[in-house]
């Protein structure tokens, strides 16, 4: 077969199949019986799969999910269905194998001999799709370390010469344990060598950070999982031009805008990168520094995609990520949930659905269309306003960008001049009073309970 539709069924990119050279691939999605608290159904995920694929602009010429009693450790499969797979490969010339699972290096190399074909694994598929994708230089050396990472780990013995047509950084030698830790030396020298470039990235980020803290401008985070439309969304708020496609990973790179609330209020939007299901854990820890600015928003928009039959386990996915980047559960029930493409959803679901995102304090709109983007709008906005509290600070008369900072973002209840020091009562959320501290360090935050004592007089 040769899909043309994304995970959930909409037309994809490329209407038209890919070109005459496209790699043809068969995709399979091994399913344990034993694994009955799975999220997804065996052919939802699939599905995806085979749309990560198209992604990558594979022509997948056939796909099926593959039942097991329980995983073999030598090949995954077992005989029968090894030799199964081995007879549709030959049958439709395939030269690559997409396994939709963690695959161990041993695993690979027993299918890659079985079937005489490549093998690729859920990790690997995503890290060549964001390969592809990735364009800025911070996006490179984030995917290039995950890569290295993962083929750090993919050194195996009883190599052959023929064995070793995967190809990849790393990969350059002869067979032999010799070859092999040769192999692995030189990878572990290109790792540390990104990482220093990295960290020269993530300091010079930091320092973007620092500045925008010293700034009254709020940041608001978009998060989702991939293909919820986020890109659509943030160009829609900013009129940028942020790649916006119905597919998986169409953009991997950060990008940051100034917009205005309805009140007029100026805040920094970010786009993100979507999370997925089973997001690799290499990837995960290469882009822990773009991440941070989840962490460092004063409001995050979980931007969901409710006509997709599979919405409920992709909102648990994302916040399985963002609860593993160390964002807390007061900030995940603090966040604005987003329901997007309610454009999508039959007519006679809309209405049950929209009766229970009222309930559920949510919004539902539509990126493409504008539909309720205002109310998006709205609740960002009050969102901001909400949970301040009382505190005290005093702040040096000579420095006047840190009152500045405190009255531009309007917290400021009162305030008593002294001759060197000038005492400012708030109502301020904790997250603008970490953020404060961090930006005026010369600045004095008295106790919450003097602040409190002052609001109740």
């Amino acid at each position: 077969m040769k899909p043309k539709t994304t995970a959930d069924g909409a037309e994809g990119p490329d209407a038209a199949g890919p070109s005459a050279t496209a790699t043809r691939a068969f995709v399979v999605h091994p399913h344990l019986k034993s694994d009955r608290d799975s999220r997804r159904t065996p052919e939802s995920a699939l599905a995806e799969c085979v749309a990560l694929a198209a992604a990558l602009d594979l022509e997948v010429v056939g796909a099926e999910v593959a039942p097991l009693a329980k995983a073999h450790a030598g090949a995954l499969f077992g005989s029968g269905k090894i030799a199964a797979i081995k007879a549709q490969v030959e049958a439709t010339e395939v030269e690559l194998v997409i396994v939709d699972a963690a695959v161990t290096p041993i695993q690979q190399r027993n299918l890659e001999k079985a079937w005489g074909a490549k093998v690729l694994d859920r990790t690997g598929l995503i890290l060549e799709i964001f390969g592809e994708r990735a364009s800025t230089r911070e996006g490179v050396l984030q995917v290039d370390l995950a890569h290295l990472s993962y083929q750090k780990s993919r050194l195996v013995r009883s190599w052959t010469h023929l064995e070793r047509q995967r190809g990849g950084v790393g990969f350059m030698g002869g067979p032999g344990e010799t070859q092999i830790e040769a192999d692995r030396r030189a990878l572990d020298e290109k790792i540390a060598r990104l990482r220093r470039q990295l960290e020269k990235v993530v300091q010079t980020r930091g320092q973007h950070r620092k500045a925008r803290a010293k700034t009254p401008v709020p940041v608001v985070a978009l998060v989702g999982y991939t293909n919820a439309g986020k890109s659509t969304l943030f160009n829609r708020l900013t009129t940028a031009d942020v790649l916006a496609k119905d597919m998986l990973f169409a953009t991997l790179d950060p990008t940051m805008r100034a917009i205005r609330l309805p009140s007029g209020r100026r805040v920094i939007l970010s786009d993100t990168v979507g999370f997925i299901s089973e997001l690799p854990t290499q990837l995960v820890a290469a882009f822990r520094a773009t991440l941070e600015e989840v962490l460092e928003a004063d409001v995050i928009v979980h931007v969901r995609d409710v006509s997709h039959p599979e919405t409920e386990a992709q909102k648990a996915d994302v916040l399985d990520v963002l609860a593993d980047l160390g964002v807390g559960e007061a900030r995940l029930e603090a966040m604005v949930e987003a329901r997007n493409k309610i454009d999508l959803v039959d007519p006679e679901e809309r209405g049950p659905l929209l009766a229970e995102t009222a309930r559920a304090g949510a919004v539902a709109l539509s990126a493409a269309t504008g539909e309720g983007v205002d109310a998006l709008m709205a609740a960002v906005e009050a969102r901001l306003a909400e949970a301040r509290l009382p505190a005290l600070v005093r702040v040096p008369q000579a420095d006047g960008r840190a009152a500045a900072w405190l009255h531009a973002r309007g917290v400021v209840t009162g305030r008593r001049d002294g001759e060197t020091f000038a005492d400012l009562d708030l109502a301020i959320s904790e997250r603008e009073l970490a953020q404060f501290a961090k930006a005026f360090p010369d600045a004095a935050i008295l106790d919450r309970a003097e602040g409190l004592a002052r609001a109740a007089q």
